[in-house]
């Protein structure tokens, strides 16, 4: 996929952004949709969470 038609979440900024226009360092993705983009903090959320859990199981 184009990086044109990919979504990144900006976390320095809070915006949702088409193509790789701020620096990777603020950036979170790619995502496939806008949507998804916006959803970036509660999926790393969750994702943290997840790797947490494992952590404790080993």
């Amino acid at each position: 996929m184009a990086d044109q038609e990919q979504w990144w979440y900006n976390h320095k900024t809070g915006e949702v952004e088409q193509g790789r226009v701020s620096l990777g360092l603020h950036r979170d993705g790619p995502f496939p949709t806008r949507e998804e983009a916006l959803r970036a903090p509660d999926i790393a959320r969750e994702r943290s969470r997840a790797w947490e859990e494992d952590e404790k199981e080993t």
